[in-house]
């Protein structure tokens, strides 16, 4: 059995620039279960996903503790690496972070995402308060002995749907700031255009995650454009639900 110590070790291992790591997001211990079997290489939740799946909306309004639990039974379904989306940290105060962060560890975590925006508007925190929280969960993380995976979420791309290179410095600019704090990685969802990926791929001083949505390129393209994380975030709960509506209809005729 692997220990919780060469998970973290194997997950940050696979990622590398240029060979994505493939994560289909999981909601829960049976969806991680399936996701295994598939032959992944880790297990990623989404937090929309779990949110949903629990009757509650994105945005902190799953319970932590729930979010937690729903971590802990994941961690013991499968002996892959986990890493759970802990939004953005469920808490006002880095201390919170930390505290948040030492939860997941003790759970079973080897990893999370944190995003720099807030909750309850989606707009993004200063970059040097986000480098705060993010410097918290790192010691957090280190005082464990856990070579814990914090993927630096930035919602830059969230804030105007047409792209451009002021967004991309302004990433870049957040990412330098978040790789001082001790992220290990820079997730930046929403972002599809190819040209763009590329010139963060390029600058970027973290490993690349990016976001599957409608209209991103192909596999093939973001590793030429040097990704080296790609997720797929509440997508393959929506398509694990669609067929279950789509087979209870069919049951009833």
């Amino acid at each position: 059995m692997p220990t919780q110590k060469s998970k973290a070790k194997l997950f940050r291992s696979l990622h590398v620039h240029g060979t994505p790591l493939i994560l289909f997001n999981a909601w829960d211990a049976g969806s991680a279960k399936a996701v295994t079997a598939g032959g992944a290489k880790g297990i990623a939740t989404g937090s929309w996903s779990v949110a949903k799946a629990n009757g509650f909306d994105d945005g902190e309004d799953l319970p932590l503790d729930l979010a937690i639990a729903n971590l802990a039974r994941i961690c013991k379904a499968t002996d892959l690496p986990v890493t759970i989306d802990l939004e953005s940290g469920y808490g006002k105060l880095p201390k919170d972070v930390a505290k948040t962060v030492r939860r997941s560890i003790a759970a079973g975590a080897i990893g999370c995402n944190l995003e720099d925006s807030f909750p309850s508007t989606g707009k993004l925190r200063k970059p040097a308060d986000q480098a705060k929280r993010i410097q918290a969960a790192r010691k957090a993380a280190d005082a464990s002995g856990i070579a814990y995976f914090i993927n630096g979420r930035t919602d830059v791309f969230f804030q105007k749907k047409e792209h451009d290179a002021s967004m991309v410095s302004a990433a870049l600019e957040r990412a330098r700031l978040y790789a001082d704090a001790g992220a290990d990685g820079l997730f930046v969802p929403g972002l599809i255009d190819e040209k763009l990926i590329a010139k963060v791929c390029e600058a970027s001083p973290l490993p690349v995650n990016i976001m599957v949505s409608q209209g991103t390129p192909a596999f093939a393209v973001l590793a030429k454009c040097g990704v080296a994380r790609i997720s797929h975030g509440p997508r393959p709960y929506l398509m694990a639900m669609k067929a279950l509506e789509d087979a209870a209809r069919a049951a009833r005729l």
